[in-house]
């Protein structure tokens, strides 16, 4: 944890807005769970129209309603360009809560799920044990000002401010997405760490964003657990179902409670 403190101020704020992710082994990148499924360069525009198709299923079984734009609008944004991007740079992004609440229950989705909370993303990091020697926790800088080029990928942040799943409340979570507007006029999803960062080398700015990976060692695992529980930072507290009540359980008595002994 010692690693993120030079992230902050001497009085604890940010130099930045900054959002944090924790991945359970240092060799895995920085990947949605829709890239993870086999889908990178997937156009928006598929993407968009398969989750408009299956919405009525959705909203049949769970009796929840997402007012979303429909297919065309989409597309017609799309293909406007500049349009696109300033709706998904200022708003209104389209279908983000509906979108939101497919990450929060496993359908793929191109957004990357982040937490404002270093501690959090520490959790998610350490959470369970590893073979892998290291962990790692991105960190997400944004620039004081935003140079894009839809040429190029570029990484998107959607606000925190959305009626969803409470757990994207209990975790501090935001949501990005990187996307390329290629050389056929096509919106496609994006790797982050391809990301464009503009650097002012006049000014010592950096501008959009960019991303910073922290490793540490898997041997603070318990440790860092540790600490995190006495601050009542557990899967509980993050989950609040009854098996996350258990796995905080779990931990306490088979886990920090032996080492201690």
């Amino acid at each position: 944890m010692k690693k993120l403190r030079p992230l902050q101020t001497p009085n604890g704020e940010p130099v930045a807005p900054l959002l944090f992710r924790g991945l359970p082994n240092s060799c895995w990148k920085l990947k949605t769970t829709l890239e993870r499924s086999g889908k990178e360069g997937m156009p928006f525009k598929d993407y968009y129209r398969r989750i408009s198709v299956m919405k009525p299923e959705i909203e049949t079984f769970t009796g929840s309603q997402w007012l979303i734009p429909q297919y065309h609008e989409i597309e017609e944004l799309l293909n406007k360009g500049d349009s696109f991007s300033l709706a998904l740079t200022s708003g209104p992004r389209p279908a983000y809560e509906y979108m939101a609440y497919l990450r929060h229950h496993g359908f793929s989705s191109p957004l990357l799920d982040w937490t404002r909370s270093p501690y959090v993303a520490a959790y998610f990091a350490f959470s369970k044990p590893t073979l892998a020697g290291s962990v790692s926790i991105y960190v997400l800088f944004e620039g004081s000002f935003k140079l894009r080029s839809s040429e190029k990928p570029n990484i998107y942040r959607y606000g925190p401010h959305i009626k969803t799943h409470r757990r994207h409340y209990l975790q501090q979570s935001e949501y990005t997405t990187c996307l390329v507007h290629d050389d056929k006029n096509e919106w496609r999803v994006a790797n982050h760490e391809e990301a464009s960062v503009y650097f002012n080398p006049d000014r010592e700015e950096t501008w959009d964003f960019t991303v910073k990976k922290f490793n540490i060692p898997s041997s603070e695992r318990l440790k860092v657990l540790r600490l995190l529980d006495e601050y009542n930072l557990n899967a509980f507290s993050l989950f609040q179902t009854e098996e996350a009540l258990l796995d905080t359980i779990a931990v306490r008595e088979l886990e920090l409670r032996e080492e201690s002994l």
